[in-house]
């Protein structure tokens, strides 16, 4: 099998870069080692930045999202019992956020691939990367289980968007890597009922990090910061209702809407990013270069700026013969997956409560939510790093 860009995972990252290319006039195959179903019901990501949703828009993959999504115009920070809104459009110029689950993003890409695109090989595992060095690199992969036969896709450029656990990753060799590990995680539920508040609300409390998240008017999705070892099957439901309560307490006669609880897991919380990301005609993208913690929204908006950065760069490739922007395809993402590492360590330190806290830092914890809650300038930075850094 032959292409020109051999794309592994069809995450949203994957299905996103095939869409790019194939509008561009590049083919490109999809090797995803999940079948359809699975990748179409993965809960992962549900906060769209603005530049995601444009390019979303612009490769005609936006119509059931500008139907179904919930546009957001601000978030909400409790801490203290009281209540602060950040008003994104008046802070950065207009700029909102959209509630879409990376689940529906998946449905709608899967769907625009499967109907104009190039092949997208579900249950084809990749293997192993091989001749990243030369001009004509190779994935060796397999179809149809452990025992299915093996083959290779022959590639000028391979697009590795498998994940941290994936083949690309380490075909990279002599990277450097930077890690920072949190002593605590999310406990999330999906609960079958309506949102208790129309915007997100983040919430630092003494106990621990609350979040008011939604997956749509009628599904709620929230979580509370618990240590990093937690099973989720130890917390009853009536005992997560309650805790939640406790965090999101107000001054006010605001209360929480309870309802069944569909799902809990617990999401463990760290900081990653490998350097470079590429090598030779191997090109890294999503969390197979980099991963950040939840609080700040970036994982999925990051993947959607690798792709659309090596998208623009191969269609000036193709336009002008100039290898320029390739070139400096890894050097391009990283300015951006730092200052999305920053604002996610930022938020994640302003909110959650470490094990070994003092009451000094919890004070610094406070002063630092006065500050965005009383300076037009703290509150400007938060709102533009919330709603998206520029892509490339």
């Amino acid at each position: 099998m032959r292409t020109t860009v051999g794309i592994i995972g069809a995450g949203p990252a994957g299905l996103l870069l095939a869409r790019l290319l194939h509008n561009a006039g590049i083919d490109s195959v999809v090797l995803e080692s999940r079948d359809r179903a699975y990748v179409e019901r993965r809960q992962r990501a549900g906060i769209l930045e603005q530049g995601t949703v444009d390019v979303l828009r612009e490769a005609g993959a936006g119509e059931r999202m500008d139907r179904e999504g919930l546009r957001h115009d601000g978030i909400e920070l409790r801490f203290d019992r009281r209540r602060h809104r950040v008003d994104f459009p008046a802070l950065t110029g207009g700029k909102s956020v959209m509630v879409y689950a990376q689940t529906e993003v998946c449905k709608d890409l899967i769907a625009l691939q499967l109907k104009e695109g190039g092949p997208l090989l579900f249950e084809t595992e990749a293997l192993a990367v091989e001749g990243a060095e030369t001009d004509h690199p190779r994935v060796r992969f397999r179809h149809g289980g452990p025992d299915g036969a093996e083959d290779v896709l022959e590639c000028d450029y391979v697009v590795g968007c498998d994940g941290f656990w994936g083949v690309a990753r380490a075909a990279v060799p002599d990277g450097r890597t930077f890690e920072r590990t949190y002593p605590f995680g999310w406990l999330g539920i999906l609960a079958d009922v309506a949102p208790s508040h129309d915007e997100l609300v983040y919430a630092r409390h003494d106990r621990g990090f609350a979040l008011l998240s939604m997956r749509s008017p009628s599904v709620s999705r929230l979580y509370l910061q618990v240590p990093a070892d937690t099973d989720a099957e130890t917390w009853s439901d009536e005992q997560i209702w309650d805790e939640l309560e406790r965090r999101f307490e107000t001054a006010d006669d605001w209360t929480l809407a309870r309802g069944p609880i569909t799902q809990k897991s617990v999401t463990p919380m760290r900081s990653y990013v490998h350097e470079p990301m590429r090598h030779g005609r191997l090109f890294l993208a999503g969390d197979a270069a980099h991963i950040v913690p939840p609080t700040g929204a970036k994982g999925l908006n990051l993947a959607v700026g690798d792709v659309v950065t090596f998208a623009r760069a191969l269609a000036h490739r193709t336009r002008t013969g100039s290898d320029e922007l390739l070139d400096a395809y890894s050097a391009t993402c990283l300015r951006r997956v730092w200052q999305a590492e920053r604002f996610s360590y930022d938020m994640t330190t302003l909110l959650h409560r470490a094990p070994d806290a003092t009451p000094f830092d919890d004070r610094l914890q406070v002063a630092r939510l006065d500050r965005i809650a009383g300076s037009r300038a703290a509150e400007t930075d938060l709102a533009e790093a919330y709603t998206g850094f520029p892509i490339g």
